[in-house]
């Protein structure tokens, strides 16, 4: 009976020691994390009366093309053509692209939508700024059915080429430039 009460007292022990590592891993920073919009600027803050529907991470590329200024007569600048990105899920899978003119984010699913942008924020000199967009209506349902919103956070490079001139020499030329941001999809709650 001793043997069975120390067996018992063991298992005990041993249950007490893995829910006790359970709850301590829980309470580590990042684990279970959900996504939250308090430390960006507050323009690019979606509304209250919305939820996070969906947090993909984008990688891949933004086209410049060297063109004129707009308004300014024999001066040239590298000018924002498109993305080509892949969209994937916190895991790593890959769930849609985003690609463009227009700006469209495409589910796997087949579901898409275009947007408006309301705001941007500056994030960091050598990546895009923050952006904050309201969605059109879907085309397809799917994904992408019912998002109000998508945030662009998270930014990792992307600006125009600083290194590479663009002038009348070299007018009408396209390059790419390597990013990667996280956009965060929005729906009414």
């Amino acid at each position: 009976m001793r043997h069975l009460t120390a067996s018992r007292t063991l298992a005990l022990c041993g249950t007490v020691s893995a829910a006790a590592l359970l709850a301590a891993c829980g309470a580590m920073p990042g684990a279970n994390k959900t996504f939250s919009q308090a430390t960006l600027p507050a323009s690019i803050q979606v509304p209250s009366g919305n939820r996070v529907a969906m947090e993909t991470v984008g990688k891949g590329e933004i086209l410049y093309e060297c063109r004129d200024k707009a308004n300014m007569p024999g001066q040239m600048e590298w000018t924002f053509v498109g993305p080509d990105a892949r969209l994937m899920d916190r895991s790593g899978k890959q769930v849609g692209r985003y690609y463009g003119p227009p700006a469209t984010w495409e589910s796997s699913d087949g579901s898409k939508l275009t947007a408006t942008q309301l705001a941007i924020a500056p994030s960091s000199p050598t990546s895009l700024p923050y952006q904050l967009v309201k969605a059109n209506p879907a085309m397809g349902s799917g994904a992408m059915s019912g998002v109000t919103y998508i945030q662009r956070v998270a930014l990792t490079g992307g600006v125009a080429p600083a290194a590479m001139p663009c002038s009348a020499m070299n007018k009408g030329q396209k390059t790419t430039v390597p990013y990667q941001a996280d956009y965060i999809f929005w729906k009414a709650s």
